[in-house]
């Protein structure tokens, strides 16, 4: 077989001083950090509708960068779309990969001809899987891209519509499970609303929690080990979201009673828009018990909408794993590039460089990150700003020991030293930041 990127030859390690750009400076495969490999700290895996798919095309132009693979076939360039995919993988030492039904094989009009037209792909990608050592991270049903879909899945209006799209999660999750997938992602693309004129959102939020519930035990029936996952987003198609941000899905969850079925996936990007932080969204996850997985790239503050780059900036990765060791690591989960090369980088070696620019981000983000946590500077700070709470009147209350005269009482007694504040000496932590990524 002739490959798709001969001109690209197995990107390898050459360490911070190479200035060859089809190289590795900082993400060294089979590298030990912190215990692992590289390669299972960051469990990258390629997202197929961006790299395999997305050719360039925006609400102002056509496309620019060919990705028909060399087939004009949907069938034949379905199938071609694997090869290339898993020369791409290896070539760039990428475990995984995730993907959306539609972006394996097309839209064919109905659900009988959709999933025999998957069917093949499936089986030739276990294939490759089998052949390759590659693994799938977690699948999707797109359920947001045909008109039939434009007032919503599971949030639809009419139940021909959450009929339809909960028998495509069927095939999706008999595939990603055929295919040994670790994770189930609910993206939430059209479950949302324009206006509240013509919206019923407590009907839409139940049934949403009703979708959920028939895809968990579904999954759960034919062997399903791994994590469902929903991915918070605040806007992008729909003016309103009901996957708003990660709080905003935890309490959904919970008052829902499905807080122990479904985890996040927490996006970069999405964090911006809903006016966040990365590390925010990370943090309000893993305090809540949700932290699952990631999907890696970023955002412009100064575009309104989602422009999934390939992420680079050094301060977001390094919190972005330091929040992934505080929650112990991955299991399930792993980082996905939904990151797309722009629209003026139109060729292959582009993508190369693309994805080599996320990895080696995300490598110095997780020495950093393991450097930050070995210092133990941020961790005493906190530790020390929190201490009232482990002794005397604080400890009490965490317990439940104190009543509210108890309380009360013990603020009369100090009323004239109450309260006593401390300096939150944030610029302080900042420079400590700094000082341990720029020393290493």
């Amino acid at each position: 077989m002739s490959e798709f990127f001969p001109e690209i030859k197995k990107i390898a390690y050459e360490g911070k001083d190479s200035t060859n750009p089809l190289s590795f400076k900082y993400y060294n495969p089979d590298e030990v950090v912190a215990g692992k490999p590289m390669r299972e700290q960051l469990k990258f895996a390629m997202a197929w509708w961006h790299n395999m798919c997305a050719d360039g095309t925006d609400m102002f132009g056509c496309g620019t960068t060919d990705k028909s693979w060399g087939e004009t076939d949907p069938a034949k360039r379905a199938i071609a779309k694997v090869d290339a995919g898993f020369e791409f993988m290896d070539k760039l030492s990428i475990d995984y990969y995730c993907w959306h039904d539609r972006d394996l094989s097309p839209e064919y009009g109905s659900l009988k001809k959709n999933a025999e037209a998957l069917a093949p792909v499936v089986d030739y990608l276990a294939e490759k899987q089998k052949a390759t050592g590659k693994k799938l991270l977690w699948g999707t049903a797109k359920l947001f891209d045909h008109p039939r879909f434009m007032h919503g899945a599971g949030t639809a209006p009419n139940a021909d519509v959450f009929a339809f799209a909960l028998a495509q999660v069927k095939t999706a999750i008999d595939a990603t499970v055929k295919l040994g997938g670790t994770g189930y992602v609910f993206w939430g693309g059209r479950e949302g609303y324009e206006t509240l004129l013509n919206t019923d959102m407590g009907l839409e939020l139940d049934n949403m929690a009703r979708f959920l519930r028939y895809a968990i035990d579904y999954g759960r029936s034919i062997g399903f080990k791994g994590d469902f996952y929903i991915e918070p987003k605040p806007k992008e198609p729909t003016k309103h979201q009901y996957d708003f941000d990660a709080a905003t899905v935890a309490g959904f969850l919970r008052a829902h009673g499905l807080e122990k079925d479904i985890k996040l996936n927490i996006e970069a990007n999405h964090a911006t828009l809903a006016q966040h932080t990365f590390q925010h969204e990370l943090r309000t996850a893993r305090v809540n018990g949700l932290f699952g997985s990631i999907d890696a790239n970023q955002g412009d503050s100064l575009l309104g909408w989602d422009t999934d780059q390939f992420p680079t900036n050094i301060y977001d990765a390094t919190m972005c794993m330091y929040e992934v060791l505080k929650a112990g690591g991955f299991t399930n989960g792993g980082l996905n590039f939904d990151s797309k090369t722009r629209r003026g980088s139109f060729t292959h070696e582009d993508m190369f460089l693309a994805y080599i620019a996320g990895m080696d981000t995300f490598a110095l983000g997780l020495r950093a990150a393991v450097k930050l946590i070995e210092d133990g500077r941020l961790d005493k700070f906190v530790a020390d700003r929190y201490a009232s709470w482990t002794t005397g009147i604080g400890a009490d209350i965490i317990s439940g020991k104190a009543t509210m005269d108890d309380i009360a009482k013990y603020a009369a007694e100090k009323d004239e030293v109450l309260p006593v504040v401390t300096s939150g000496r944030q610029e302080m932590l900042e420079s400590i930041v700094n000082n341990v990524l720029f020393s290493m």
